[in-house]
């Protein structure tokens, strides 16, 4: 059974194991999209990738929902690696949603480009032309939201940027098996930035796994930091985090309460 609470104004929800955390995801995700293209004849979201999204994505592509309506971002990719590299967010993202659900419009960071900051100001041109309805987002080892490392900008007036990776993000790519070696992984990312996140209409964010336990207690239990950029979840209107028991092992009754702290 959910155990549920709320953070300011960020509402919690922890299920048992991460197959029901991807399950109830994907459930009120695809409410969001089906809200959305019923409203306006088209939804538009934006994706990530990463271990995190696994039974999120494997869940939501299952679901029966008008995909030629959908418009999809994405929220990062690596400076110079190529489409065809196995840790390439484009691939990712075409093997496990793009290519099972035929989506209408996709617009697909183009990290390879000779000029990464070009290619930011030709994703921030095509992103001023939507509202975003939902935003499906994970984070990082180190609090990181998209590739936005600590300390993050809160207050950034652009929706892309060129990024310097931290090492904890280097390495965090590392133990999820996407590349052997620190000298493998790309030093530099293009990323959404924080505000063009937090400008969504809804945001869901999955964090399954115990590696992730020590960065939901700082999301929720610290202050709303740039120290832990994940925490700037807690100020938007219409954002649901999803833990399941491993990734919320480390909460206590002071955020919980008594009675979801002892059955967790």
């Amino acid at each position: 059974m959910v155990k549920e609470f709320r953070v300011d104004r960020l509402s919690v929800q922890i299920f048992e194991n991460k197959t029901e955390l991807g399950r109830a995801a994907a459930e009120t995700a695809g409410q969001y999209i089906s809200d959305a293209i019923d409203k306006r004849g088209e939804a538009v979201i934006i994706l990530a990738t990463g271990a995190s999204q696994f039974d999120f994505l494997n869940s939501l592509t299952e679901k029966p929902l008008d995909w030629q309506s959908i418009v999809a971002f994405h929220l990062d990719e690596y400076v110079g690696l190529p489409e065809t590299h196995p840790a390439s967010f484009r691939k990712y993202l075409r093997d496990r949603i793009i290519d099972k659900t035929g989506i209408g419009t996709y617009y697909l960071i183009q990290g390879d480009q000779t000029d990464p900051e070009a290619e930011c100001r030709r994703l921030e041109s095509l992103l001023d032309q939507y509202t975003v309805d939902a935003a499906f987002v994970g984070i990082g080892e180190n609090g990181h939201l998209a590739f936005n490392d600590p300390p993050a900008l809160f207050d950034e007036e652009t929706k892309f940027k060129v990024v310097s990776l931290a090492d904890t993000s280097r390495r965090q790519q590392i133990g999820e098996g996407w590349f052997s070696t620190m000298e493998e992984v790309p030093r530099q990312a293009i990323t959404m930035t924080i505000p063009a996140i937090m400008e969504s209409r809804a945001i869901i964010c999955t964090v399954p796994e115990k590696r992730k336990a020590e960065a939901a207690k700082r999301m929720l239990m610290g202050e709303i930091s740039p120290e832990c950029p994940a925490s700037i979840l807690r100020k938007h209107p219409e954002a649901t985090l999803f833990l399941d028991s491993d990734s919320a092992s480390m909460l206590d009754e002071s955020i919980m309460g008594p009675e979801i702290a002892h059955e967790i």
